[in-house]
């Protein structure tokens, strides 16, 4: 099981890796899309962002569906909370770090004598 939940991980992080399909998935935040409108968006072509939308369907990100001749592509947040629930773990690490730190270089005040 962690070993297929470290395949997932590494498909979505790859998917995430690369700036247009980041972008992407920013615009599907908005709602679905087809891949034609999608397309406009970017300096590609049409089939350079259908090879885009595969490797996010890959890491389950993007979802299509057909009606008729036309593809809807939709955001699929389960596979963005995944890699958020993993990253977690790394911003309560800093957090704890960075803590530390302050502590060792705030400077100490002095106690109030009575």
């Amino acid at each position: 099981m962690v070993e297929l939940a470290s395949e997932r991980l590494d498909t979505v992080f790859h998917a995430l890796a690369h700036p247009t399909r980041r972008a992407i998935v920013r615009s599907l935040e908005r709602g679905p899309r087809s891949v034609t409108e999608l397309a406009a968006d970017f300096p590609h072509s049409l089939a350079a962002v259908s090879k885009h939308l595969r490797v996010l369907e890959d890491a389950r990100l993007v979802s299509r569906t057909w009606h008729g001749t036309t593809a809807e592509c939709r955001l699929e947040p389960g596979a963005l909370r995944e890699a958020d629930e993993w990253l977690a773990h790394y911003r309560a690490y800093w957090d704890r770090a960075l803590t530390r730190l302050a502590t060792l270089v705030e400077p100490k005040r002095p106690r109030k004598r009575r």
